[in-house]
């Protein structure tokens, strides 16, 4: 086999891999289990590099774009890890305040990826902001693996309050306009879902294939919600079918997209799970959503 595509490497290592990013299995298991489909040179290890993010590849909008104005910045964050790190970004030719969004990584931290995504933001008019969770071990380590690792450090609850805590950085920022928003993608999905039921001057949340709240705390959601889903996703998915009936029975603002043949992970353009349609369809959606709401 001459070279690896999305549509040669088995189904069932795009599940091994989820699998692997999320912890469920180390790194030799899926070696081990992944093997069994290796033909040739598609072996278990060079699916694995295949199926990895490489962020060398793939920036939308680079660091040092000229449309963008950009920082790292420091917040404090008392109940959580005390002080965090994140990069803000703004159009660079924002004269008056903008509304907000908060935007949350994934499993593994800050990574280059998320960056990104920020920015991307920012050029679609906003005042955005992009946490690392990592902060209290230096921040993203500059690989996935050791980032994962880093982050299963962290309480969960303890990384919402960092969260939150961006969310009240932004909300009085000179630069906002007071309406903020969050969107996140994986873990932050969650961290979107949770920011939803406990802030009740929340403008909008995107959790994109983010696992969801106890359905005790949906009656605390007061923030319109956009929701999207892959197909291909059974763990997410599988506790979507409860928040739903939760989100109907408390008449909650929710709008849901599940994309057809899709894998956890579609909006990331660093993998193979990557699927140009269906990402920009739901990032159309996401802009639009968050202008509705917030400006």
């Amino acid at each position: 086999m001459k070279s690896f595509t999305k549509e040669n490497v088995p189904a069932e290592v795009f599940d091994l891999y989820d699998n692997y990013v999320h912890s469920r299995i180390s790194r030799r298991q899926f070696l081990d289990k992944a093997s069994r489909y290796a033909v040739g040179a598609m072996t278990a290890s060079a699916m694995l590099d295949f199926l990895s993010p490489n962020y060398s590849t793939a920036q939308q909008i680079q660091h040092g774009d000229p449309r963008i104005s950009e920082e790292y910045i420091t917040y404090e964050s008392p109940k959580g890890a005390s002080e965090m790190r994140a990069l803000l970004c703004l159009p660079d030719d924002a004269t008056d305040p903008l509304p907000g969004v908060v935007v949350v990584h994934e499993n593994r931290g800050l990574n280059p990826h998320i960056e990104d995504v920020c920015r991307r933001v920012a050029l679609a008019g906003y005042l955005s902001l992009a946490p690392d969770a990592l902060t209290p071990f230096g921040g993203y380590p500059g690989n996935d693996d050791e980032g994962r690792q880093l982050q299963r450090q962290r309480d969960r609850s303890e990384m919402l309050e960092d969260f939150i805590a961006g969310f009240q950085y932004l909300k009085p920022h000179e630069q906002c306009t007071g309406h903020v928003g969050v969107v996140g993608f994986c873990f932050g999905g969650w961290i979107s879902n949770m920011m939803a039921t406990r802030l009740d001057d929340l403008g909008a949340a995107v959790p994109f294939y983010g696992s969801q709240p106890d359905a005790e705390l949906v009656p605390q959601i007061t923030a319109p919600l956009l929701l999207h889903f892959a197909e291909h996703d059974q763990w997410v998915n599988a506790g979507w079918p409860a928040y739903e009936e939760a989100l109907k029975k408390h008449n909650k603002d929710y709008t849901a997209y599940i994309y057809e043949g899709l894998q956890h992970g579609f909006h990331n353009d660093t993998t193979p799970r990557f699927d140009p349609e269906g990402a920009q369809l739901a990032w159309t959606r996401t802009i639009a959503f968050l202008d509705e709401h917030l400006k």
